[in-house]
């Protein structure tokens, strides 16, 4: 009896992480393989943010989301769609109880890391032509060598005609990339650390091997190589070496959405960080259309690089939104900011058992066990962090218990470990409730990160119900 006593109050007393194996119900992890499917189509389709904003766009568009302006008329039940330079975007759907409440926001980011072009990139050496990098965001360099990398982005020409590049990623494509040494030439690089084996400017990623050829030979002029590397985009293209100094391409891998496993439980694939989140919450957004809550949907950029810039979620585009939407709807943006409530859809760090010494188990996402809550990011003593308040955890853990979400508490890993940061300071800091609430991945900022499909539904699932309550 004393035993039975003792577990009545474990349970009773005890926080204790549940697996979704514990906790779904078998109609529910049915659900849950059939809801990945959409993801993996959005993620193999999304892989910059410009194609990210481009194909959540036309979600929205199937759902009678129109274009916003500042300042134009809105009444409940619209629902809005602002594109901010091809690269952001703020969605957004007055409730029936219009915006005196607040709005309902859930924020995530859709650049992710990558290596971009430099402005004058292609170059010829040794009987190869290169392409220079600037790579983009936190990357652990020697994991972009030799993979196997498609050619993405856009190139504006003076007259303003945008071209879209994709190569590498369709049937037939070649692909392209970074060379590494061979075992038995590397007794100097193996010495060398991590950190400086690899160096940015040595990213160079490899795009031919042939020279221009006239009339069957090899031509008589200097960078052969290079040359037939311009003549190919301006055959595809139609671009000179001189537009590249506005353009914005990148390589990022190839590789599409793989299931991983026996099990097929996770998903193996570039660009987790933070499109999961981005799709969790769209969809989310999408089946809350007709409450009487006003819900913000915003696909940030440049959260991987500070969140500056015109796209970033530094920029004031969001309160300008609010304080534009509230006026015409005769209320006060700053009262509307006040009373609204945001989730910060970010990605936490997964526990990875093979390497524990930098992760403090206890307070880590687990697999499987949910959507992850952080009250705080930053790095050492909580600095650059939005630290959530405990009011507003309380209020969202009873929304969670409401619609019997999955979740679980995260940190990035031990204290003195390292560390990052989200949107969510970006955000809190117009009066706004937030805190972080994300997808647990493995092998973050990798080319091939890792999620668990389960984790995937119950964020969307959560998402779901912070929009509903």
């Amino acid at each position: 009896m004393e035993n039975s006593k003792a577990k009545e109050l474990q349970e009773k007393l005890f926080y204790k992480k549940k697996s979704a194996f514990e906790a779904m119900s078998e109609n529910e992890l049915d659900e849950v393989m059939e809801y990945a499917k959409g993801y993996s189509i959005y993620l193999d389709t999304a892989k910059t943010e410009r194609e990210a904003v481009d194909y959540s766009v036309d979600m929205l568009k199937a759902y009678g989301f129109e274009p916003y302006v500042l300042g134009m008329p809105v009444y409940p039940g619209d629902r809005f769609y602002h594109v901010n330079r091809n690269k952001s975007l703020i969605a957004f759907v007055i409730g029936s109880e219009g915006v005196e409440d607040g709005f309902k926001i859930l924020a995530a980011h859709v650049d992710s890391p990558r290596l971009d072009l430099k402005q004058h990139p292609i170059y010829e050496d040794g009987g190869f032509a290169y392409a220079k990098t600037h790579y983009y965001g936190g990357i652990r360099k020697y994991q972009w060598a030799t993979v196997p990398l498609a050619l993405h982005g856009v190139v504006v020409l003076k007259n303003g005609e945008e071209i879209k590049v994709n190569i590498g990623e369709n049937e037939g494509d070649p692909v392209f990339c970074i060379t590494d040494l061979l075992p038995h030439l590397a007794k100097d690089q193996n010495a060398k650390t991590l950190a400086t084996a690899f160096s940015g400017e040595g990213l160079n990623v490899l795009v031919c091997a042939s020279p221009f050829m006239e009339d069957g030979k090899v031509c008589d002029v200097d960078e052969k190589i290079k040359l037939n590397v311009l003549l190919e985009l301006y055959r595809l293209y139609g671009i000179t070496e001189e537009d590249f100094i506005s353009a914005e391409l990148c390589f990022v891998p190839s590789a599409k959405c793989m299931d991983i496993g026996f099990d097929r439980a996770l998903i193996g694939a570039y660009g987790h960080d933070d499109r999961v989140c981005a799709y969790s919450e769209l969809t989310a957004m999408i089946e809350n259309l007709d409450g009487k809550n006003s819900i913000m949907c915003i696909l940030a950029d440049k959260e991987e690089t500070g969140s500056d810039g015109a796209t970033g979620m530094q920029c004031r585009l969001m309160v300008d939104i609010i304080d534009s939407v509230s006026k015409v709807l005769g209320a006060d943006g700053a009262a509307v900011r006040a009373r609204s409530k945001c989730l910060s859809a970010d990605v936490a760090a997964t526990f990875d058992p093979c390497y524990p010494e930098v992760f403090e188990k206890r307070n880590s996402a687990i697999a499987s066990c949910g959507v992850a809550l952080a009250k705080y990011t930053g790095s050492g003593g909580k600095y650059g962090t939005n630290d959530c308040h405990a009011e507003f955890i309380a209020e969202i853990r009873e929304i969670f218990e409401k619609d019997n979400v999955l979740w679980q508490t995260a940190e990035m890993g031990k204290v003195d470990a390292g560390g990052g940061g989200t949107v969510a300071k970006y955000i809190s800091r117009y009066n706004i409730d937030t805190v972080d609430v994300g997808v647990p991945v493995l092998s973050m900022h990798a080319p091939f990160e890792v999620i668990s499909k389960y984790d995937l539904y119950s964020a969307h699932k959560a998402f779901c119900a912070f929009c509903k309550y």
